[in-house]
């Protein structure tokens, strides 16, 4: 009776990982939400928010390097140079493409588009192994970090809205590619909490992977993005206040 009661319990268990997975997911979708209210974004702003975008991108990755630091810090550098060399090539493989689209966005914009959105979801896969590594140290712990991840996924789909958005993206798939960008939560939670010390070491390494990728799309492309728009002082000045800001609002989270 104990072990069928032990069974029924530990299921339960790999049910609510992935149900909380999943919510950190969903809660990507949420940065898209503020579109609803704005209607046309004028060349001047669109330079404002690639901005934003990079600044939010940028302490996003600052948070992941020293996060993975705390697991092993070579192995957090090893992962960020096969970030920047995975995505350094998957660019070059993707511009070199005349068919590539993604709903009415062909050529540069689709590349554009397609980038982010493969950044973001990179960086998913290192959120999911937290999660899942986190339940492994109880339920409470793990659902105060997934609970910080969900609240830290909003600005990151905001992130990805304010580059799709302009680009003539509407503002629900905006939201769906969002959230698509963070499937890999709830698909590598449960693996990870079920095999914790095999998943543990891998941890560091795809926090840095995550934070190289990121890097080379905010100089790439996001920050020559804005500097078209934008005179380079405002777009400055205006980096600096999204990484301020972003830095701030995962300090508190941690709290």
């Amino acid at each position: 009776m104990n072990s069928v009661l032990s069974f029924i319990a530990f299921n339960n268990t790999i049910l609510n990982v992935f149900i909380v997975a999943m919510i950190t997911a969903l809660a990507t979708g949420l940065g898209a939400v503020p579109f609803y209210f704005i209607k046309n974004i004028s060349s001047k702003w669109l330079g404002y928010a690639n901005g934003v975008a990079a600044g939010l991108m940028l302490a996003a990755s600052f948070n992941l390097v020293q996060e993975g630091q705390q697991y092993s810090l070579w192995r957090t550098i090893a992962g960020l140079m096969i970030g920047l060399i995975f995505i350094t090539i998957s660019q070059k493989k993707l511009s070199e493409r005349n068919d590539l689209h993604i709903g009415a966005l062909k050529g540069a914009n689709a590349l554009k588009a397609l980038l982010i959105v493969g950044v973001m979801t990179i960086h998913s896969f290192a959120e999911g192994i937290g999660v899942g590594v986190s339940f492994g140290g109880g339920d409470s712990f793990g659902l105060f970090i997934s609970g910080a991840i969900a609240v830290h996924n909003i600005p990151e789909g905001l992130a990805i809205s304010l580059v799709l958005i302009p680009k003539n993206i509407s503002v629900t798939k905006a939201m769906f590619w969002s959230i698509i960008s963070s499937i890999p939560q709830p698909l590598l939670a449960v693996p990870a909490f079920l095999f914790v010390e095999a998943f543990n070491p891998y941890l560091p390494v795809g926090l840095g992977l995550a934070a190289g990728a990121m890097i080379w799309m905010v100089f790439s492309e996001i920050i020559p993005e804005a500097l078209k728009d934008s005179k380079k002082e405002n777009v400055a000045i205006i980096v600096t206040i999204a990484i301020a800001a972003m830095v701030i609002f995962q300090t508190l989270l941690k709290a």
